[in-house]
């Protein structure tokens, strides 16, 4: 396979909720203060928030969710990141599944009857692999927001990155429920494409019998808005709001479990095998 360039991954970027670890201050995170990151970052978004319509979401949904791109075990699939080269990363110089293990390993030690709980910090990021048949990044990383209703105030670059998104413009779409009713549940709302909702698909294709809290976590991890601005609460059910503290506890390992103390990967695997021919065994449709 081929090694890509993602550029900057803009998931993790101008966070205002950042807090401190045992190796780096919040400072220290995510540095895009000087050079030309801020630039890069940005014009990623602005490509995001022009070209994620519902027509756009719509397109993929019926590109990815057959999982017919490949077969491939959950295992393989974890360490062919590796071949995600983000060049522009400052926080990071190590290969991507390194930050697989990280987040795992994380939860393992504040979780550790929650052996499902450390799976998924494992896996969360796999749906990068989209990567891999030339998906654009502003179609696979980053953060999520609704499509089909009112962009909330909280999405990064709100103010000067949707203005050629044509829905912006649509009377359908640009009022605070737009197409959907109010409380109808996070399941019923169509989220920008990405490599959140794509995992989540390939594990309901595969029947892989990771629990509901655990699907939640990879399936919006990245709604920022959501679980950590409060926006978008008109359009959650009971389940979305019972669901969103384990959202939040998951991202607190996403974000702060990255440090220069690399795990042993080699040492680690044969534990995380096992979850994974427990929970999503075998070879998986993509």
């Amino acid at each position: 396979m081929r090694v890509i360039n993602m550029g900057p991954d803009p998931s993790l970027a101008y966070r205002p909720n950042l807090k401190t670890n045992k190796t780096k201050e919040k400072e220290g995170y995510r540095n895009f203060e000087s050079g030309d990151l801020i630039d890069r970052v940005f014009n990623t978004y602005k490509l995001m928030h022009t070209h994620q319509t519902m027509d756009f979401v719509n397109q993929m949904n019926s590109a990815w969710t057959g999982c017919s791109h490949t077969k491939l075990g959950m295992m393989d699939a974890i360490m062919s990141l590796d071949q995600l080269v983000d060049e522009s990363d400052p926080d990071v110089d190590f290969p991507n599944s390194y930050h697989a293990f990280q987040t795992a390993e994380g939860i393992r030690q504040a979780h550790p009857d929650n052996e499902w709980f450390h799976l998924v910090g494992l896996i969360h990021d796999v749906g990068k692999t989209m990567a891999l048949w030339d998906v654009p990044q502003w179609a696979v990383v980053g953060d999520t927001f609704p499509v089909g209703c009112q962009y909330q105030n909280s999405i990064v670059f709100r103010d000067n990155s949707f203005m050629d998104n044509p829905d912006e413009k649509n009377s359908h779409y640009n009022t605070e429920f737009g197409i959907y009713e109010p409380n109808c549940g996070l399941d019923k709302v169509h989220m920008s494409w990405g490599h959140d909702e794509y995992l989540y698909r390939v594990l309901k294709f595969n029947n892989c019998s990771i629990p509901e809290e655990g699907l939640y976590m990879i399936r919006f991890h990245s709604f920022y808005p959501w679980h950590s601005h409060g926006d978008y609460m008109h359009l959650c059910n009971e389940k979305d709001l019972r669901m969103l503290p384990w959202v939040q506890e998951f991202n607190a390992f996403d974000l702060y479990t990255k440090t220069t103390e690399l795990p042993d990967v080699d040492k680690l695997k044969p534990y995380y095998q096992s979850l994974i021919d427990k929970y999503c065994p075998g070879i998986l449709k993509w």
